[in-house]
């Protein structure tokens, strides 16, 4: 027999090693609460804090474009990660763009801001960069007309409403009041800080179309119902009994649903309680004129209240909302204002809006608990 162990073994097939393809570094995301994975978009900085890097150009280069590496020169810095990060924001707020290409050159805001021409230039300017910063304009669109609330509600809206990550809230918390008080967005109230609503400013560009988007936006997911009806609640005289056709019951059909009020007498009627219980009980949201404490209104929000319906509060002042019930938005409205009544319109239909998608947040006291 032969040999076997002698015998030569056939080579092993040797396969080419392939070189591995080189794959595109991808961008960093963070799985939200929701579970949604959501890029990290907001600035890192408010305006004052990346305005220098748009501004360098603009005054060392003429304002032409200019490589990221050559714009930190130009404001003398080196070219680092961080600096990177500064000019991603100044382009999340519009005082930067890109031509081409790794080039980057200053905007007309950065201009406006910079070299002002008239009076209101800069902070017009400012005020249209915080409309196109990402999240930082959500949050200011869904706040316009209100109290800013206090920071452990705002840091819940800005994590479960618009999944900013936990571990970037405090930062996006610290850079959006920044960013409001710099383009002069917050107004000191009685100790409270109240955003201003730009909607429909002619000089700030963007603003008239604010309102419509926003109520675009909030309305994804709401389901509406043939017969779904709100309930206003609201004095009949003048003026604030004429609100109701120029103000409310367009409000309330720009949400979708149908308008109801009260008669005029029905407080002399032998019926007042069957009326507005029926009202008040069949409505899916009620929206509440505050203004001048009318006893009856006040009356009307205590059957909501008993009935567990969610409410859209509006005063043209703080001092006619009772304190218990101060812990729920509220819309305020400033009759000086040229445009209160276009704005006014478009904050009440969002606000409907999102009292029919998450009413346990327009309802005026939580059940108590067994």
């Amino acid at each position: 027999m032969p040999n076997t162990a002698d015998e030569a073994q056939p080579e092993a097939e040797v396969k080419p090693i392939k070189p591995k393809k080189k794959t595109a570094r991808k961008k960093r995301h963070v799985v939200g609460k929701t579970g949604k994975t959501t890029p990290l978009a907001f600035p890192k900085h408010s305006i004052s804090e990346c305005l220098r890097i748009p501004q360098a150009i603009l005054e060392q280069n003429a304002g032409r474009e200019c490589t990221d590496r050559e714009a930190a020169a130009f404001a003398n810095v080196g070219y680092t990660g961080l600096i990177g990060v500064e000019i991603g924001s100044a382009i999340k707020y519009g005082m930067l763009e890109r031509p081409s290409t790794g080039k980057v050159r200053p905007t007309d805001i950065t201009r406006r801001i910079v070299r002002p021409q008239k009076p209101n230039d800069k902070i017009d300017a400012m005020r249209e960069a915080v409309l196109r910063a990402p999240l930082i304009s959500d949050l200011y669109k869904h706040y316009r007309g209100e109290n800013l609330p206090d920071t452990t509600f705002l840091a819940n809206t800005a994590s479960d409403t618009y999944h900013v990550p936990a571990d970037k809230v405090e930062l996006f918390i610290h850079v959006l009041l920044k960013a409001l008080e710099e383009a002069k967005l917050l107004d000191d109230i009685g100790g409270k800080k109240r955003v201003v609503d730009v909607t429909h400013t002619p000089d700030v560009e963007g603003s008239s179309a604010i309102a419509d988007e926003q109520l675009k936006k909030v309305s994804k997911g709401v389901a509406v119902q043939v017969g779904d009806s709100c309930f206003v609640m609201m004095p009949f005289a003048l003026p604030l009994g004429g609100y109701y056709a120029s103000i409310y019951e367009p409000a309330i059909r720009k949400a979708g649903i149908a308008p109801m009020r009260a008669d005029a007498d029905i407080f002399g009627t032998g019926k007042i309680i069957d009326q507005i219980w029926t009202g008040i009980n069949n409505a899916r949201v009620l929206v509440a004129e505050l203004t001048g404490r009318n006893p009856n209104v006040l009356y009307e929000l205590g059957i909501a209240h008993a009935l567990k319906k969610p409410v859209v509060l509006v005063s043209s002042n703080e001092g006619d909302v009772p304190f218990d019930v101060r812990h729920v938005r509220v819309i305020y409205y400033d009759m000086t204002d040229p445009f209160w009544g276009e704005k006014l319109i478009g904050k009440v239909a969002e606000n409907i809006v999102s009292a029919l998608k998450n009413p346990k947040e327009a309802i005026l006291f939580e059940p108590a608990k067994a």
